[in-house]
C-alpha cells in the first residue's frame, strides 16, 4: 500500500502503536511535519499531540474553537521526512480529510491488517485501534 503524508487538503500520519495493556494506549506519532516522532503514554496525550499538530500544519482550519480553560501558545514544528518505524503491536496511517464537529472524519489503514476504513469521529477512530489491536491477541 501507498500512504501519502500529504495530498490536496488531507493529512497523514503514521501511529505506532507500542503497548496497549489494559487497553492504556502508548506509542509514537511519526509525521512528515515533525523533526522526531512525539511518543505518547495515553489516549489523552494522543489526541492533544495529534490535535496540535493539526493545528500547525492542516491546510484547512478546523470547523469550530477548541474551547479551553487558559491558552497554550505552541512553538511552530518543521518539515521533515516521516520515518516509517513500526509499532510493537500494530500500526496505523492515519488520514485526516475534515475537522468537523470538533472531532476528526478521514481514513485509518490497519498496516498489519491490510484494511482501510473510514471514521467520521475521534472516537470511531479509537475504537476502530481497538478492534485491531485486541483482534491480535
Amino acid at each position: 500500500m501507498n500512504h501519502e503524508i500529504m495530498r490536496g487538503n488531507n493529512y497523514a500520519a503514521q501511529i505506532c502503536i507500542d503497548g496497549y495493556d489494559s487497553k492504556i494506549l502508548c506509542g509514537r506519532l511519526q509525521s512528515a511535519a515533525l523533526d522526531s516522532e512525539m511518543s505518547f503514554g495515553s489516549l489523552m496525550e494522543f489526541f492533544c499531540e495529534m490535535e496540535q499538530l493539526l493545528d500547525q500544519t492542516l491546510p484547512m482550519q478546523a470547523f469550530t474553537e477548541r474551547r479551553t480553560f487558559r491558552s497554550v501558545p505552541s512553538a511552530p514544528q518543521q518539515q521533515s521526512a516521516m520515518t516509517r518505524t513500526p509499532g510493537r503491536l500494530a500500526t496505523f496511517i492515519v488520514r485526516i480529510l475534515f475537522r468537523q464537529n470538533a472531532s476528526w472524519q478521514g481514513s485509518v489503514v490497519w498496516v498489519e491488517g491490510r484494511q482501510e476504513e473510514r471514521f467520521r469521529s475521534a472516537l470511531e477512530l479509537v475504537l476502530l485501534m481497538d478492534s485491531a489491536l485486541t483482534a491480535q491477541k
